[in-house]
């Protein structure tokens, strides 16, 4: 192949250089071309132009045209450029060619006899397209130039030797879910080393190797674009597309490269939340507080991001005043937590219908709603062991004072609410009755006194019963018990001062010389008072007089003997 090559540049290098020889032949006259050695490799003509101005060329005696070399040959010779040669040189030897400028004598070589040019490198175009040289023909024994230096071009011509490159790959690029088809996705874009000037060498076509029939790509210009309608990312979510780019218009032999493109489906809002179940069984325990959790339940929406978020609400059901719904933004979870408490022995089980909601729509798909769903949740209340339950809250008796030991105070009653209805045992802690005035019978609650109690050392006895289940848990529960000492009259009254009386003599009779007083221990009945007399041993005596003040006081100068009025 190369050798053919090399044949075909000699021989348009042959045919340029007789092309040029045959145009400066016919340029001259019979005259010139008799004597073209005698004339000077660079000579003047003068055209005169209609406006009478005078044009000078210049032309060199060179025989030449421009060079081509085609790139890449690796034969074992050296690839023949083309020849240079002078008007002037007459075949004698005595001219020499001299070759400078880029390449001279590294890349390009001259026989300065002959003035061929050899190129002793392969060349790549890629590298360098072209290379200016400079050519002089000399003297050979004095180096003295004959002509004036002559600048010409090497162009060395390309061959389809480079591959299509993707400079910028791998691609990724993302397109929405439920596109349209026909979407553009990305443009890929390669480029090609070869001369995009010369032949189709450089001239692209794409095409899609991997990734049909999700996606396209225009053959031109690169992009790539959706193929299939209602690409669900639910379903999948990536894809892997490979892309060629093939130079010589896509022809066969053309050289070819390829790039990766991964795609990702990005999320809309296309589907709605959906609960697993329809129904959700709880339980909660009837000693559980207000806020306690109860239990949680998840809708499950397969879009992402906020596409994907659910809010809850409670629609309906008995359960509405007892329980309450919130969501933990973490986990997208709906929690059912306790808004009241529940008791087991009043109401065993509650119902809620729950509904899960998107809250951002896409208005593209609200026909393929609802983007929403529905559910129940039944809630159990377990029984708990509850402590026994004293029918009162507080208890008050009453007991006389001096009544005997072991008189009854009262009872108190208390029962186990729960399913079991476990025996009640009850007991007075000591802490609140450290004298042990009284005993609590431990089967029925009845109180007694152990002694006689004494209402003027304690009016009233607060007390605590304990009644705790046997069997279960051993649960207690306890309650104020008030025991008031009722009063008898067990106590005379008294006076409340003792004091000698002294008066002076001659007191105008009627004066007061004394006003007393009495109390007694026992209570007082409602308009009760006491009476006032004087002493036996002073009752005849007529100095003085004791009057009452209002049945509470009276003026006495001395003793008096305080009775009570019943």
């Amino acid at each position: 192949m190369w050798e053919g090559l090399r044949l075909q540049v000699l021989l348009l290098c042959l045919g340029a250089v007789l092309w040029s020889s045959a145009a400066v032949a016919g340029s001259r006259g019979p005259q010139d071309r008799g004597h073209r050695h005698h004339h000077p490799s660079v000579y003047r003509s003068r055209e005169r132009r209609k406006e009478g101005q005078v044009l000078h060329r210049s032309k060199r005696g060179w025989v030449w045209n421009q060079f081509f070399v085609i790139e890449e040959y690796t034969g074992p010779d050296p690839v023949l450029v083309g020849r240079l040669h002078s008007d002037v040189d007459t075949g004698d030897g005595n001219i020499k060619y001299i070759l400078s400028g880029e390449g001279a004598g590294t890349i390009f070589v001259i026989d300065d006899r002959t003035g061929n040019i050899h190129a002793t490198k392969t060349l790549d175009r890629e590298e360098q397209a072209e290379y200016t040289l400079t050519a002089q023909a000399v003297a050979r024994d004095t180096n003295k130039p004959l002509e004036p230096p002559s600048e010409f071009i090497v162009k060395v011509q390309d061959i389809n030797d480079n591959p299509p490159v993707f400079l910028h790959g791998p691609y990724y690029a993302s397109v929405a879910e439920m596109s349209n088809v026909g979407t553009s996705v990305i443009q890929v874009t390669a480029s090609d080393a070869d001369d995009p000037t010369y032949g189709n060498s450089a001239k692209l076509v794409y095409s899609i190797l991997q990734g049909q029939p999700y996606f396209s790509v225009e053959p031109h210009s690169g992009i790539i674009r959706t193929a299939l309608p209602n690409m669900d990312r639910e379903a999948k979510q990536e894809y892997d597309v490979v892309i060629q780019a093939k130079d010589m218009g896509g022809h066969m032999g053309g050289l070819s490269g390829t790039a990766q493109v991964k795609i990702t489906l990005t999320d809309v809002n296309d589907n709605p939340p959906k609960f697993s179940q329809g129904v959700y069984a709880m339980s909660v325990s009837e000693d559980k507080v207000p806020g306690e959790e109860v239990g949680r339940l998840k809708a499950k929406d397969t879009d992402q991001g906020e596409n994907g978020l659910v809010d809850y609400t409670v629609l309906e059901g008995d359960g509405m005043n007892y329980f309450e719904i919130s969501k933990d933004s973490e986990t997208q979870e709906a929690v059912i937590k306790l808004k009241k408490p529940v008791d087991f022995e009043t109401k065993r089980s509650y119902t809620l219908k729950v509904e899960a909601t998107n809250p951002y729509l896409d208005t593209r798909f609200i026909s393929w709603g609802p983007y929403k769903d529905t559910t129940i949740v039944k809630i159990s209340v377990e029984d708990a062991d509850e402590p026994p339950s004293f029918m009162a809250t507080s208890y008050t008796f009453e007991v006389e004072e001096n009544a005997p030991g072991g008189t009854l105070v009262g009872r108190v009653h208390a029962r186990d609410t729960d399913i079991a209805n476990n025996p009640i045992r009850y007991l007075i802690p000591r802490y609140t009755d450290l004298e042990e005035f009284f005993t609590i019978s431990p089967e029925d609650g009845t109180i007694k006194t152990t002694r006689s109690l004494d209402r003027e050392t304690q009016a009233w006895h607060n007390i605590s019963v304990s009644a705790t289940e046997i069997g279960g848990h051993h649960q207690d529960a306890k309650v104020r018990v008030n025991i008031k000492v009722k009063d008898v009259n067990d106590n005379a009254p008294e006076f409340a001062t003792q004091e000698e009386v002294l008066m002076c003599e001659n007191v105008t009779p009627g004066t007061i010389i004394k006003t007393v007083s009495a109390v007694d221990k026992d209570e007082m009945a409602h308009r009760q008072h006491f009476h006032f007399s004087l002493a036996p041993r002073v009752a005849n005596n007529l100095n003085f007089s004791l009057k009452d003040n209002r049945g509470e006081s009276s003026m006495l100068p001395m003793s008096v003997v305080c009775l009570d009025q019943q």
